[in-house]
């Protein structure tokens, strides 16, 4: 059984959620030189564009500016070509593109009487505007 729409929005929300939660107090240098937490970066870059993927195209439609084909675009590089991970753009994604597009995911939630409750209350505890990718 496939899982539905909100559930792969909340997945990469989660994914969002760790990526940013690990980077206070890091710079490139402190990021790159820690082996396990580039991997799971990687890795939860993998599931928020795996997700993407699975979000219906009439959904991703009405979203243009959510730059799906990004989102996803990064997942695929970085299965297919995991010998040559840049870790400059997971860095620079992490720091510059998964913020926005958190928000852009809640607002999506949020306008398709998605978002349940406790999701409302944690999204006042972090957030950026702005665009994304």
């Amino acid at each position: 059984m496939s899982a539905s729409p909100h559930e792969y929005l909340r997945h990469m929300l989660d994914e969002i959620d760790y990526v940013t939660s690990q980077l206070p107090g890091r710079d490139f240098e402190s990021f790159t030189a820690d082996p396990t937490l580039k991997r799971a970066f990687v890795r939860s870059l993998e599931i928020i564009g795996e997700a993407a993927k699975k979000i219906p195209d009439d959904i991703k439609t009405s979203r243009p500016e959510i730059e799906w084909r990004k989102v996803t675009g990064i997942r695929d590089r970085l299965i297919h070509g995991y010998f040559g991970v840049d870790y400059r753009i997971v860095w620079d994604v992490a720091t510059t593109k998964l913020p926005g597009l958190r928000e852009q995911l809640l607002r999506l939630l949020e306008t398709s009487d998605f978002l349940p409750l406790y999701m409302r209350e944690k999204r006042g505890q972090r957030g950026v505007d702005g665009g994304c990718w």
